[in-house]
């Protein structure tokens, strides 16, 4: 059975003036995903942000999320995201207790149990009387991320939160957000500039470029498209997979639909030596 689609945006787009920022995009995410969406900065990644939260509205095209798709449904549907878009809004001079209960009047959710619950999804029960002023990057977007997440929403969509952490702040909401979709079953939307910085916790990915969307592969695809190899051209690939199999004892190769052969990094080293 196929897993249940939370987002897909049918032929997307957004126009400025003349110009495209968003340009007819088709974005398929199932539940319990990792989607990462890769490109440079000013590819498009925000603005795609915004549309799918009803921060701003497609020129044309169409969003379905939850199943919903007319704006009276969207703005229901949108009740089961959280998202933390550019840095998070926090007041610096309250503790992060003080801060989510604010956040929580504000959203008019009942009772202060979640506080404390979010505080430790995030890791952040021990901080106590410290003033947010005082946090580390990591421990900003780490209680930002629970600021999002304080009506326990079932999709949460992240725009570049890695960017600017050091390499333990990195660790941090990595380590944060896979336990948020292990351990708790969220379905995750992360942009980033720097494919590198999602590729140890993405299962998806979405590849967008001057508004476009380029590619949508799995993370299994992109570690198989990305391992090294050797190319090697032969005239009878049926011959050539004989000799590998017999005199190299391998089968961790690929006959491409060219009848070329891919033969990859760990028998590429046996050949060298």
């Amino acid at each position: 059975m196929l897993s249940k689609y939370i987002l897909q945006t049918v032929e997307i787009s957004k126009k400025y003036g003349k110009s495209y920022t968003i340009d007819h995009i088709n974005l398929n995410i199932k539940q319990g995903d990792i989607y990462g969406i890769i490109g440079l900065n000013g590819a498009g990644k925000s603005t795609l942000i915004r549309l799918i939260t009803g921060l701003t509205y497609p020129t044309a095209g169409k969003i379905e999320l939850f199943s919903s798709f007319n704006e009276q449904e969207l703005h229901v549907a949108r009740q089961r995201i959280g998202a933390l878009i550019e840095s998070p809004a926090l007041f610096p001079n309250m503790t992060a207790q003080q801060n989510l209960e604010v956040i929580r009047i504000q959203r008019g959710i009942p009772g202060n149990q979640c506080i404390h619950k979010m505080l430790e999804k995030v890791g952040l029960t021990d901080t106590g009387k410290k003033k947010v002023k005082a946090f580390s990057l990591g421990m900003k977007q780490r209680l930002g991320i629970a600021v999002a997440m304080l009506h326990d929403p079932e999709f949460l969509i992240l725009d570049e939160p890695i960017n600017g952490l050091d390499p333990m702040g990195v660790i941090e909401i990595r380590q944060l957000l896979k336990q948020l979709n292990e351990e708790y079953g969220i379905t995750i939307l992360i942009s980033s500039h720097i494919l590198s910085e999602v590729h140890q916790i993405a299962t998806h990915y979405g590849f967008i470029h001057h508004g476009k969307l380029i590619e949508e592969i799995s993370a299994k695809y992109l570690d198989e498209k990305c391992q090294a190899h050797f190319l090697i051209g032969v005239d009878d690939h049926h011959k050539a997979v004989t000799v590998l199999e017999n005199e190299l004892n391998t089968t961790d190769y690929e006959v491409m639909p060219d009848g070329n052969i891919k033969l990859f990094s760990h028998y590429m080293k046996e050949i060298i030596s």
